[in-house]
């Protein structure tokens, strides 16, 4: 029970999960034809900086 309160092997993932979600939503999104190209690339593109962004302060984090 422990894991699951403190998030288990998922702990500390929560922004990839979100970008990730996110990424799919935004094609989906332009797939069903509810935005248009560019709005799903300005979506993905955000999203992908802040996936990055986290990822480059976790090494800084490690040395």
């Amino acid at each position: 029970m422990e894991k699951i309160i403190t998030g288990g092997f998922m702990a500390g993932k929560r922004t990839y999960i979100v970008s990730t979600v996110g990424i799919l939503s935004a094609i989906g999104a332009y797939l069903v034809g509810d935005t248009t190209i560019f709005g799903a690339l300005q979506t993905i593109f955000t999203l992908g900086g802040i996936y990055f962004l986290r990822k480059s302060n976790e090494n800084k984090r490690k040395k």
